[in-house]
């Protein structure tokens, strides 16, 4: 007879409740949760495939290791014994900072991923860490750390109360949101607009997003800082700033606007190729309406001044008082976070702590660019990466010049891939060691909670058992980490009770914990869960604000609601000054390079990407009931552009850019503006090797081939995806 389970999904960062329809061990259908406490019932056709994701035949059942060349299936113990026989060599031989570690996007959406990672780089002593903050969002975290002291210090709009909200760069509709975890973002925004509220929407593209807006504007790409720093521009200049009761927290508001005072929409309006009179007209009507929220992403990140517009975002929702206020844009609190302690001064936050070894990238939030990676492996001397550790990442695909780093990855002295498939880039490894499918894993939302548009907390245990000769994904990491550290064939439960002997021990001598003065062993006891994971994640839950344990959770099935999310200032501010440092020395040093860009002579011709509903990057490709409507790999054209330049609807061109050329086919549509070309981002299953079926029957172009890894946003290191110059050849 078929079962029912509840499932949390872990395919994009809305974090929908499902309820799984299980006959025997498979799951044969997805359905959203009705009384799920965040997603009452939303689903999205992600969620909905989730039993052909879990199901999927390309998935690796058993670990691959590496002998006479070639990849062969092996067991768990022989997988292992190969780590452990090369890593602690290799990194005692040529020193830790031969090892690199890649972490991929898929590690915020599992237990596994949150879990372990940091406890591997403390093991291995390695400053070469790589992941994929450095392609999307590490802009938001580094303009967060300047201006709160604290980079995971990242206010979200308050979508359910406010009034007005401004997107930049951002389609929730079919991204399902980021940065900002709201299941039903779409629902969202209709209800904004069912109570009488305003959505604007800023993109060069007309996204399902923007034709949910009472307004869309569509710049030029890249000049997202422009436009923001006009309206922060205009709100000063005409004295419609109005901060409030947050001036008693803010240091810099007078140095400001001399900073900005050469921004102005006459000056600006050129450059992002809109009117004075819209720009001065979007930032009255965001000062004039009762509450407001400003929001940027992606399209927004992902450019020359990723770090400046982040910034900026906030600067806007600061000088109109809708920061850390209810309609405006709130700090979440989740259930794992601290306890709240007395506010005050912090240690606060820099960047270039240290450099990479060849191009000389800063360090940001601990992470160098991912985009420096294959100079790093490729260049000899000492330091050199001759050993990397790649967790649920593809960065062939994601980074610029996956050529390059396909070449580099095959000069590896020894790679070990945690991956469920042989992909683009785990093909080059070593050892392969393959968690088991998602229906298989307990689930909680570490990361996602702390960037959720209501506090809530919930919990999935596995809906089926572990299959036959699977190992469990938190497993395999704890294994990964003794194998590295010559402690290889200890229980794999020792890495837990380390980490929960060494916290507790922590928190009973911190006079701000709930369990200060305690006696670790004996809150160690008083743990439940059946697994390391499940009592790490009990204790947590115990350390933070909400006076809750898993037993907790594990009574509520559909969710703990938290309630809205409330005001937190000053407790947030991690500052040295303790207070938000509205014009950080960094940020004040980089003005004059965005101010010089007025000056330049735009590209006729640039590329943005963009993202479908039915995908997440590159991981959902293989899956058949994902890979059809608009999820397809073309490249967007203006009829006006399409007409200039000869091509035609169906037919091809050849894109050309920094980092080479590719061939693709060509879709003429509105959809995007003049002067504008897209391309979707994860394409590319076209290499030698992988074992993806479903998409290499369709592999598409990898779009980031266009690149060669040279631009960045120097503030963050993040590689700009976005707004590059190209040039478009028709094909016959």
């Amino acid at each position: 007879m078929p079962r029912t389970a509840l499932r949390i999904c872990p395919l994009c960062e809305a974090t929908c409740g499902l309820t799984l329809t299980i006959e025997g061990s498979a799951v044969t259908g997805a359905r959203g949760d009705r009384d799920d406490v965040f997603s009452r019932g939303f689903i999205c056709p992600k969620g909905a495939a989730f039993g052909q994701i879990d199901a999927d035949p390309d998935r690796l059942r058993t670990p691959l290791v590496r002998r006479d060349g070639r990849l062969r299936e092996a067991t768990w113990e022989e997988a292992y014994d190969a780590v452990a026989a090369a890593v602690p060599g290799l990194a005692g031989q040529y020193g830790p900072q031969s090892v690199g570690v890649v972490l991929g996007n898929p590690n915020v959406h599992t237990m596994a991923g949150a879990l372990y990672p940091p406890l591997l780089l403390k093991t291995l002593g390695t400053r070469n860490l790589f992941t994929a903050s450095t392609l999307d969002q590490m802009p938001k975290h580094v303009s967060s750390g300047f201006l709160f002291g604290d980079p995971l210090a990242i206010p979200v709009p308050d979508l359910d109360r406010t009034d007005f909200l401004l997107l930049l760069g951002a389609n929730p509709v079919e991204s399902n949101g980021s940065l900002c975890t709201a299941p039903d973002f779409p629902g969202r925004l209709k209800a904004l607009r069912a109570r009488g509220g305003s959505l604007v929407v800023v993109d060069p593209r007309r996204t399902r997003t923007a034709a949910l807006a009472d307004r869309h504007l569509a710049p030029r790409p890249g000049s997202d800082a422009l436009l923001l720093a006009a309206l922060a521009h205009t709100l000063l200049a005409e004295k419609l700033a109005a901060p409030g009761t947050l001036e008693e927290h803010v240091e810099g508001l007078g140095e400001l606007g001399a900073a900005l005072g050469s921004f102005t929409p006459e000056a600006v309006a050129p450059a992002c190729d809109l009117t004075a009179d819209e720009i001065r007209s979007l930032a009255r009507d965001l000062a004039a309406a009762p509450t407001a929220a400003v929001y940027g992403r992606i399209g927004s990140c992902t450019v020359e001044h990723g770090t400046l517009a982040s910034w900026l975002v906030d600067v806007l929702n600061i000088l109109t008082g809708n920061l850390d206020r209810p309609g405006g844009a709130l700090f979440p609190l989740s259930a794992t976070d601290r306890a709240p302690r007395p506010a005050g001064p912090g240690r606060g936050f820099t960047v270039g702590r240290w450099h990479s070894r060849v191009g000389g990238h800063p360090e940001a939030k601990s992470e160098l660019p991912i985009a420096a990676l294959a100079e790093e492996i490729e260049t000899p001397g000492e330091g050199r990466i001759r050993t990397l550790i790649a967790i649920a990442a593809n960065p062939v695909l994601s980074a610029p010049d996956g050529d390059r780093l396909d070449r580099a990855l095959a000069g590896l002295d020894f790679m070990v891939s945690v991956d469920p498939y042989l992909n683009e880039t785990s093909r080059h490894a070593h050892v392969v060691l393959p968690p088991p499918p998602p229906a298989q894993s307990a689930h909680f939302d570490f990361a996602f909670n702390a960037f959720a548009v209501r506090n809530q907390a919930r919990y999935s245990p596995p809906a089926v058992p572990l299959e036959a000769g699977r190992m469990g994904e938190c497993e395999i990491h704890a294994r990964l980490i003794l194998a590295v550290s010559g402690l290889h064939g200890a229980p794999p439960g020792a890495v837990d009770e380390r980490v929960i002997a060494d916290t507790l021990a922590r928190a009973a001598a911190d006079a701000h914990s709930p369990l200060h003065g305690t006696d670790p062993a004996e809150q160690a006891r008083r743990l439940t869960g059946r697994s390391g994971p499940e009592r790490r994640l009990d204790m947590m839950l115990r350390l933070g604000p909400y006076d809750l344990g898993l037993d907790d959770l594990l009574a509520a099935p559909h969710g703990i609601d938290l309630g809205p999310l409330r005001p937190r200032l000053p407790h947030v501010l991690r500052t040295r000054s303790g207070r938000i440092e509205l014009l950080p020395d960094p940020i004040a040093a980089e003005l004059p390079r965005l101010r010089a860009t007025l000056a330049d002579r735009p590209a006729a011709l640039v590329l943005v990407g963009r993202r479908h509903l039915r995908s997440n990057n590159s991981w959902l490709h293989n899956v058949p009931a994902l890979m059809g409507g608009s999820n397809r790999c073309t490249l967007q054209v203006h009829p006006q552009d399409a007409a200039r330049l000869g091509l035609t609807d169906g037919g091809r061109a050849r894109v050309t850019a920094d980092g080479g050329s590719l061939e693709v086919p060509v879709e003429v549509t509105e959809a995007v503006r003049t002067g504008v070309v897209s391309l979707p981002h994860g394409w590319g299953h076209d290499r030698a090797g992988a074992r993806l079926g479903v998409a290499s029957a369709t592999p598409g172009a990898n779009v980031n081939q266009l690149l060669d890894g040279t631009r960045f946003d120097r503030l963050s290191g993040t590689a700009v995806l976005n707004a590059f110059p190209v040039e478009l050849t028709p094909l016959p």
